[in-house]
C-alpha cells in the first residue's frame, strides 16, 4: 500500500459513517470520533502494514502521557479494535494488532442500584413539586423501571408503538434492532393519566407529533431532558443525586433477577446482544445477597 498521510484518517471517516448508517448510539459515535482522531494523528504517514501491536502500545502510552486515566485509555483501545474489525470485514487488513494489546485493568465498580422499596417509594404517591409535567414524568419513571429500556429508546417511542391491547411496546434499540417489551398495570395506569394531558398540551400549543413523550412546547423530549428530570425527581423523593435513567434500567434487571427471573428472559427484555452483558446483573444481585447475609446471619456479625 502506498504511504499516504490520509490513509488512516480516511478510513476513520468511512468507519464513523458506517456507524451512523447502522444507527449506533450517538454517545458511541462521539467517543469513537475523539479517540480515533487521536489515533489518526498518532499514525501520521504510516500505512496499515506499518502499524503493529507495538505501535498501538505506543499510542496508549501517548494517551497516558497526556494525562488520560485508565478508563479513557481502555475506551480508546476499544475504538481502535472496532476500527480494525471493520477494516477486516472490508478486506483492507488481515490482522487486528489491537487484539494483541492488553486492556488496562480497571477497578471493578458496580453501580449503586436502588432497592425495590426505594423504587416503590419513588413511584407510589404524588409526584413532587419539582415535576413540571407530573403525568408525563411518572410515565417516564414507570417505563424506565417497568420496562428496563434505555434513555434513547424511551425518547424514540412513538404513540403508534404502544400496543395497549397486547400490553407491549415496540422498542427500537441499538443497530436498528426492534423488540417488543411487555408492560404491566402500573405503566398502563400511567399511560391512561398521561395521554389526555399530552393531547391537551398539543392542542394548547397547536402542534402535532408522533412522539409519545413531549415537552411543554409540544416537541419530542430529548435524552438530556429526561436525565435532568429523573435526577430532579429522584433527589426530591430521597434517592441519591447520582441516579440517572440507566440506574432504573439496572434496577429493572437486578430486581427481576432477585425475584427469580431467568437470565435469558432478562437478556431478551433488555435487548442485550450478549448474555455476558446481562450477567453483570448477577454480580449486582450477589452484592445485595452478601449485604443481606452480613446484616442478618448470626454468624456473620
Amino acid at each position: 500500500m502506498t504511504k499516504d498521510s490520509a490513509i488512516v484518517s480516511r478510513a476513520v471517516a468511512d468507519f464513523l459513517r458506517h456507524l451512523r448508517e447502522r444507527n449506533s448510539s450517538p454517545h458511541t459515535i462521539k467517543a469513537y470520533s475523539g479517540d480515533l482522531a487521536e489515533f489518526s494523528s498518532y499514525a501520521g504517514v504510516r500505512g496499515w502494514g506499518d502499524i503493529d501491536h507495538i505501535a498501538i502500545r505506543g499510542f496508549l502510552s501517548r494517551l497516558y502521557d497526556k494525562g488520560l486515566g485508565k478508563t479513557s485509555v481502555a475506551r480508546a483501545l476499544a475504538a481502535v479494535r472496532s476500527l480494525y474489525r471493520w477494516l477486516a470485514q472490508e478486506g483492507v487488513v488481515e490482522q487486528n494488532p489491537a487484539k494483541l494489546v492488553a486492556t488496562p485493568k480497571l477497578p471493578k465498580k458496580l453501580p449503586r442500584v436502588p432497592t425495590i422499596e426505594e423504587m416503590n417509594s419513588v413511584l407510589d404517591g404524588q409526584m413532587p413539586d419539582v415535576a413540571a409535567f407530573p403525568e408525563r414524568d411518572l410515565l417516564m419513571l414507570e417505563l424506565l423501571y417497568g420496562c428496563g429500556i434505555r434513555n434513547s429508546e424511551l425518547t424514540g417511542i412513538n404513540l403508534e408503538d404502544i400496543r395497549l391491547s397486547a400490553e407491549a411496546i415496540l422498542i427500537r434499540g441499538k443497530g436498528k434492532k426492534e423488540r417488543y417489551v411487555p408492560f404491566g398495570g402500573s405503566v398502563k395506569g400511567a399511560l391512561a393519566a398521561y395521554l389526555p394531558a399530552r393531547q391537551a398540551t398539543l392542542a394548547e400549543v397547536r402542534k402535532n407529533t408522533a412522539a409519545l413523550l413531549i415537552n411543554q412546547r409540544g416537541g419530542r423530549l430529548t435524552t438530556r431532558s429526561v436525565g435532568r428530570i429523573i435526577k430532579r425527581i429522584a433527589v426530591a423523593k430521597g434517592l441519591s443525586p447520582d441516579v440517572h435513567p440507566h440506574t432504573l434500567r439496572h434496577a429493572f434487571g437486578t430486581h427481576m433477577l432477585e425475584e427469580g427471573a431467568d437470565l435469558r428472559a432478562i437478556q431478551e427484555l433488555l435487548g442485550h446482544e450478549r448474555l455476558a452483558t446481562t450477567q453483570r446483573y448477577t454480580q449486582l444481585s450477589m452484592k445485595h445477597v452478601l449485604q443481606v447475609y452480613d446484616q442478618t446471619h448470626p454468624r456473620a456479625k
